[in-house]
C-alpha cells in the first residue's frame, strides 16, 4: 500500500531532505547513549512571523520524514501522508509550517544501526541503543530548537506517531498547543506484544541475521523481514476489507493442489513482503516494534492514565475507526476519559471506516473533515493567515542526490 501514484491535486510539489548533525549525547531510557547522531526531516510551508504556526508530524512504525510532496528527480515517491497535507488539505500548508522528522534509529536516513558508528569503524548494529517514545521526542525538542520554534501550534501523528503526540503533551507540555492523536492506544495489549514478538522472531531466527550484525557478513534477514512484514500487514487491514479486497479468488483461476501460491491475498502478501525486505532495515524492525511495546505513560503511575496525562496542558483531537481492531476504539476512549477527568479540553471522533488500522492513512471523506475543521480552529487561534508566512533558513544539509539517504524511498503503516 505504499503510495506510487502521482501527488495527489494540491500537492506541496517537489521537496527536498535535510540531515542535521547533533553533538550533545542523547542519554536513552534503556540506559544507552548516543554521542552524535544526524536527523533527516522536510519542511512545507512557511513559518508566519511569530513562528507560532509550525505543526510537527511524528512517524509511524516503517513510514519516515517524506510526508508529503515528492522528489524532483522520482515524482512517483510520493509522501506517505500527502493526502493529509498540502495546499487546501486538512493540514494546510498555506496556513502551516508542516515539520516531518525521521527518527533516530530508522533507517531512512537518520543515525541508526545501520549507520557507521565512528568509534569503531563499523555499522553499530546490535549495538545501538534501544530507544522509546520518551527519547524520540527529546530529539524532536532538539530539533525544535535548531529550528527557532519555542511552541508547536500542534503534534500529530498516528499509530506510533500518536504515541509520540501523546507523549509530547507529557513531556513538554508548554511547548504543545494542540495533540491531534489518531488510531492510537496508551498501551499494547498482550495480544499486541505478541504479534509483535513473533515478527522479531522471524527476524532474530533468520540465519542470516548474525545476532544483529549481518552488514559485516554482507548479508540481510530477507527471508526474517518477509515474515515479520507478512504479519504485520495482516493485522493493520480488516477481515472486511481484505474479503473486499481479494475475497477467495484464485490467482489461476483453479486450485492448483499445491503449497505455492494460490490464492491472490497470498500473492498479495508476498509482493508486499517482497518490497519491504528491500527497503527497510531488519534492526530498525527490531527497535521500533520494541518502542511500540515500551510505550505505557501510565506505568509510572501505578497503571493510572489520568495521573499520566495530568501534566498536559494541549487541547486534543482524539480519533478512532471502527474496524480498526489492533488499535480499537475502546483504547482512544480510555485516552478521552484521561484527558476529561483532568478538565482537558478534548474532541473525540469515531469514524466509521472499514478499513481496518490503516484506515488513518487513507482518504476518508468523514475523517479528513474532522481534521480538517480542527485544523481550522487551530489556524485562527495562531493567527494563521493563507500566504501570509515568511522563508526560513533551514538548518543542515540538503539532501540533493537520491543517494545521499535511503529516506527516499517511503513505506508506510502502523
Amino acid at each position: 500500500m505504499t503510495p506510487k501514484s502521482a501527488p495527489h491535486l494540491g500537492s506541496v510539489g517537489p521537496v527536498v531532505a535535510r540531515r542535521l548533525r547533533f553533538d550533545a549525547p542523547l542519554a536513552c531510557r534503556s540506559g544507552g547513549t548516543l554521542a552524535a547522531y544526524d536527523v533527516v526531516y522536510e519542511t512545507y510551508g512557511h513559518l508566519n512571523a511569530e513562528r507560532s504556526n509550525a505543526v510537527l508530524v511524528c512517524h509511524a512504525l516503517n513510514a519516515s520524514h517524506h510526508v508529503a510532496g515528492y522528489y524532483a528527480d522520482d515524482p512517483q515517491n510520493v509522501g506517505w501522508w500527502d493526502n493529509m497535507i498540502g495546499p487546501g488539505k486538512p493540514l494546510d500548508t498555506d496556513r502551516f509550517f508542516v515539520i516531518g522528522v525521521n527518527n533516530p534509529g530508522s533507517c531512512f536516513g537518520s543515525t541508526g544501526p545501520m549507520t557507521v558508528n565512528p568509534a569503531t569503524g563499523k555499522p553499530y548494529g546490535s549495538s545501538f541503543p534501544v530507544l522509546t517514545c520518551e527519547d524520540w521526542v527529546e530529539v524532536q525538542a532538539r530539533l525544535a530548537d535548531r529550528l527557532g520554534i519555542r511552541r508547536f501550534a500542534a503534534v500529530m501523528g498516528g499509530s506510533l506517531g500518536a504515541m509520540q503526540a501523546l507523549q509530547w503533551a507529557i513531556s513538554h507540555p508548554a511547548r504543545i498547543a494542540n495533540a491531534i492523536v489518531v488510531a492510537a492506544t496508551p498501551k499494547l495489549t498482550a495480544q499486541n506484544i505478541a504479534f509483535n514478538e513473533v515478527a522479531r522472531r522471524a527476524i532474530t531466527t533468520d540465519p542470516d541475521f548474525h545476532g544483529g550484525d549481518f552488514y559485516q557478513h554482507g548479508v540481510k534477514p530477507k527471508r526474517g523481514l518477509r515474515l515479520a512484514r507478512m504479519i504485520g500487514h495482516i493485522t493493520y487491514l480488516s477481515d472486511d476489507a481484505m474479503m473486499e479486497k481479494f475475497g477467495r479468488v484464485l490467482r489461476s483461476g483453479s486450485i492448483g493442489y499445491h503449497f505455492d501460491v494460490d490464492f491472490e491475498v497470498e500473492s498479495y502478501l508476498r509482493y508486499q513482503s517482497d518490497k519491504f525486505a528491500e527497503y527497510f532495515d531488519a534492526n530498525t524492525y527490531l527497535l521500533i516494534t520494541r518502542a511500540l511495546d515500551y510505550f505505557d505513560p501510565a506505568h509510572a503511575h501505578g497503571g493510572d492514565l489520568s495521573a499520566a496525562l495530568a501534566p498536559a496542558q494541549a487541547r486534543f483531537l482524539v480519533a478512532s475507526f471502527t474496524s480498526d481492531w489492533r488499535f480499537s476504539p475502546e483504547r482512544s476512549r480510555e485516552i478521552v476519559k484521561a484527558l476529561v477527568d483532568n478538565r482537558r479540553d478534548v474532541s473525540y471522533a469515531e469514524i466509521d471506516a472499514p478499513h481496518g488500522h490503516d484506515a488513518f492513512l487513507l482518504e476518508d471523506p468523514r475523517y479528513h473533515a474532522v481534521v480538517g475543521a480542527y485544523f481550522g480552529n487551530v489556524a485562527r487561534e495562531v493567527g494563521a493567515i493563507p500566504g501570509t508566512g515568511v522563508a526560513v533558513e533551514l538548518p543542515g544539509e540538503p539532501l540533493l542526490r537520491r543517494g545521499d539517504a535511503d529516506a527516499l524511498t517511503s513505506g508506510f503503516a502502523a
